[in-house]
């Protein structure tokens, strides 16, 4: 078996998520390791349930709150000691929040800004540094393509992923001069039909579904990287609209 194709240790943050769900299952099938940890006890418990029966091994799953919590190094030390070493980190969960409200709410804002970037921060630094112990490992976050330009419908939560990708961005430049077993890998979503966004007009070519990002997420968790579009479109509407000059941009309604 080669080393590209052995089992490995993935740690799940927000492994409830419909797109961390549909990309554990594909794991599972690989029979990976998996962590899981998200808010949701009994969720959980029937994630793992599930995945189990499709050949994951699940080392543990935690229930608490991903954004609150202090010590997260601590926890993925013990991840790594009761588990084993911790081949990957998926960071999955996020939310949108409500850009109007935050305009007058800066503690919405702020709950924006610190569960999208701040709290993901918390978790990828020791994690990146269990890694680079290693000299090997994958980090893995979902971002947004509301991160590549500003626009009046999503702009807290935009800055927010545009934080996080730039961080990515960063870790990834520091490891490739490291180690070409260290990688980090910023996955640029567009519309995709979740709970999450079940407050939006759904339907047309731009949506997808979980199951499809999970199968761009599985290939980027392989061998992609630094910056992933998923679905891959997005990456030549993002630069349609990056190149847009702002006498124009600024008459656009998005």
């Amino acid at each position: 078996m080669s080393t590209a194709s052995m089992p490995k240790h993935y740690v799940i943050l927000g492994a409830t998520s419909a797109i961390a769900v549909a990309t554990a299952r594909r794991l599972a099938t690989k029979g990976h390791k998996l962590t899981l940890l998200a808010r949701n006890s009994s969720a959980l418990q029937e994630i793992e349930d599930d995945l189990r029966v499709r050949g994951a091994e699940i080392a543990s799953s935690h229930a608490f709150d991903l954004a609150q919590e202090t010590g997260q190094a601590a926890i993925l030390e013990e991840i790594a000691q009761t588990g084993g070493p911790i081949d990957g980190l998926l960071v999955f969960y996020g939310i949108l929040g409500d850009q109007a409200r935050a305009e007058t709410d800066p503690a919405h804002a702020r709950d924006i800004l610190q569960i999208n970037f701040n709290s993901a921060v918390d978790w990828i630094l020791p994690a990146a540094q269990l890694m680079e112990a290693r000299e090997q490992g994958v980090v893995l976050t979902i971002s947004s393509v509301a991160g590549d330009r500003g626009r009046r419908s999503n702009y807290v939560y935009g800055a927010a992923k545009a934080g996080l990708s730039t961080f990515m961005q960063g870790l990834a430049h520091k490891w490739a001069a490291m180690s070409k077993e260290l990688r980090a890998v910023n996955v640029k979503l567009g519309f995709v039909d979740t709970p999450m966004t079940d407050h939006l007009d759904k339907g047309g070519p731009l949506w997808a579904k979980p199951e499809g990002v999970a199968v761009s997420i599985e290939r980027a968790l392989e061998k992609g990287g630094p910056i992933v579009y998923a679905p891959w479109f997005w990456r030549w509407i993002m630069l349609a609209i990056r190149m847009t000059p702002n006498f124009v941009f600024k008459r656009v309604n998005i």
